[in-house]
């Protein structure tokens, strides 16, 4: 039987709230972070990331590059919050980002020694059928604010003394994004909410993903019939209903995966899917392979 829903009320979404659902959605994705080192004149770009991630500046002064804005002149602390990866540029001066070589990542740790400029990268590398929360999208991007030392401290500590997992790396990734979100959101105006009712219906989705939502459900929940409730929700979000519940079941699921040892069936229920075997057929069609498979391929990721 069909779980009776309240009706959803119509009001915007608490910055903390939505921050803390929109790092959820990002650890669907693999956390990397990578230390680098230039000197003389340089430049990177920076281009497909399907996710969000930042730069952070450890030594010396560099340039953002934001492609569609001036440059930013950055220097120690800086951070670069690439909220829902636009294609940037770093280099050792202002200029244009077209020509600059991409980025090349590895595991491999820089070269030591002195540099004139020293920056970690860090990111939540989402995969195919996998999107950055709606909450991410509608921010700047990208976006420059400063940060505590004690989080690079934290890092560096973690890394010398060999600790830096899985865990602990999805650890520092959460701590400076939402600490740069929540800096800036200190010095900013809150994004504009497109449409309160709409978000509304997110935010519900995003705190049941047991629920067993469907688009008739939520028009009637927001008040809509099904044709306007559609047509404003892909408005707001840039997907259809039906895609987005389907996102973000899948996307709660591989959290699951990868963050516990919960049983098929378990993780299948906590997903809004009756079986096993339904969950596991969406997840091959959007993963490209079986839950198991995925649970097994996300315990490798790799210090970057």
């Amino acid at each position: 039987m069909r779980r009776r829903l309240r009706k959803v009320r119509v009001c915007s979404i608490e910055p903390v709230d939505a921050m803390s659902q929109a790092l959820a959605a990002l650890r669907v994705g693999r956390g990397t972070v990578r230390r680098f080192r230039q000197s003389g004149t340089w430049g990177l770009s920076y281009s497909g990331l399907s996710g969000s991630g930042f730069h952070v500046v450890l030594h010396g002064s560099g340039w953002l590059l934001p492609g569609d804005r001036a440059p930013v002149e950055l220097g120690p602390g800086d951070v670069v919050l690439v909220t829902s990866g636009a294609d940037h540029g770093l280099a050792s001066g202002p200029r244009p980002m077209r020509g600059l070589p991409p980025v090349q990542l590895g595991a491999a740790e820089p070269a030591p020694g002195p540099a004139d400029f020293e920056f970690l990268c860090g990111a939540y590398r989402l995969g195919p059928g996998q999107h950055v929360h709606p909450y991410l999208a509608a921010l700047p991007d990208p976006i420059v604010v400063r940060t505590p030392d004690s989080l690079v401290t934290l890092f560096d500590e973690h890394h010398a003394a060999g600790l830096v997992v899985d865990a602990t790396r999805h650890a520092w990734l959460d701590l400076v994004i939402a600490n740069a979100l929540r800096r800036w959101l200190g010095t900013a105006d809150l994004p504009a909410t497109p449409d309160p009712a709409i978000t509304a219906a997110v935010r519900a989705i995003d705190a049941g993903p047991e629920t067993r939502w469907t688009v008739r459900e939520l028009s009637r929940a927001a008040g809509m019939s099904r044709a306007t409730f559609t047509r404003r929700f892909t408005a707001a979000v840039g997907r259809t209903p039906a895609d987005y519940l389907l996102a973000h079941r899948l996307g709660h699921a591989a959290r699951l995966l990868r963050e516990t040892d919960a049983p098929l069936a378990t993780v299948a229920r906590r997903a809004g899917y009756a079986t096993e075997s339904a969950l596991a057929g969406a997840f091959r069609r959007a993963y490209g392979m079986a839950p198991g498979a995925f649970r097994r391929v996300s315990g490798n990721n790799t210090f970057q």
